[in-house]
């Protein structure tokens, strides 16, 4: 059997994937996304870094590095290339491009009738400054596509509003707003592999945001049924492998999806629980040949 890690070298998470499969007697190599070239009415093919990814069976994808329109839609529709040759992607194309879309994934969500916290979605300056008011005038801006934290603002004032509004608006960014939700400082991670959640924590920030990337320490956390339920169905409504679920847990005792994140980070989640996520990971790849 023949995988190979889609990601960047050397870095912590390809380390782990490599070490774990090592560990089961398969080497790994790993090939960046970035350097993708593909061929079509010339017998097709697709390349990274000079080395054929047609004959893989498995493409573990690990990072779609930001870039411009283009180099993202090029990189998703490689994925799907390979999956339409047969190369089994993990976690598929359409889960990577839904997951990393939070717009999209609340939508999906509140569809299923999982809890979303109040969310408003423009690209009109004026009506994103109506919306201030809309969510009580306590929000979070974030950015529509962003991982970790980066990029979250919380407004409690209007002019501090029109003025980070006006830096958006210039960048040309989507609003992308969401009401505060009292939360003690925490917020819970699961992760969902092969069909349940296999791991859990809970994350206490040093403010209101529980990101580890940002400083939260992690507590293992054995999840209730409510939250292995809403775990289990916002990740499998975006045919995810194995995914990420961030939940936040409001003072009014009720369960909010922020998020599903479709190429997962666990190190703080390994470190809080002592899961192998990377080995478990393998185990599930090689099972599910």
């Amino acid at each position: 059997m023949k995988i190979a890690v889609l990601g960047k070298r050397d870095a912590w998470y390809t380390t782990a994937i490599q070490e774990a499969f090592r560990a089961r007697g398969i080497d790994v190599p790993c090939f960046p996304v970035t350097a993708l070239t593909a061929s079509a009415g010339m017998g097709s093919f697709m390349r990274s870094s000079g080395q054929s990814l047609d004959d893989f069976d498995h493409l573990l994808v690990r990072a779609i590095p930001s870039g411009s329109l283009e180099q993202v839609i090029y990189r998703m529709d490689a994925l799907h290339c390979l999956e339409n040759r047969g190369v089994r992607v993990i976690n598929p194309a359409e889960t990577i491009e839904r997951g990393v879309d939070k717009y999209y994934t609340l939508t999906l969500a509140e569809d299923l009738g999982i809890q979303i916290p109040p969310t408003i979605i423009t690209e009109k300056f004026e009506d994103a400054i109506s919306a201030v008011d809309e969510l009580g005038g306590d929000i979070i801006v974030k950015p529509l596509f962003g991982s970790e934290g980066k990029g979250m603002v919380r407004v409690t004032e209007r002019e501090a509003a029109y003025r980070l509004f006006r830096s958006i608006e210039m960048g040309r960014y989507v609003f992308y707003l969401q009401k505060y939700i009292p939360h003690g400082n925490r917020d819970i991670r699961l992760f969902f592999l092969g069909g349940k959640v296999a791991a859990a924590m809970t994350r206490i920030g040093k403010d209101w945001k529980c990101n580890i990337a940002n400083g939260a320490a992690g507590e293992r956390l054995i999840p209730e049924k409510e939250l292995n339920d809403i775990g289990i169905r916002a990740a499998e409504m975006l045919r995810a492998d194995y995914a990420g679920i961030d939940i936040l847990p409001g003072d009014d005792r009720r369960y909010y999806l922020i998020e599903v994140n479709t190429i997962p980070g666990w190190r703080g989640l390994q470190k809080a629980t002592g899961y192998d996520a990377a080995g478990a990971l393998a185990d599930y790849v090689l099972k599910n040949k």
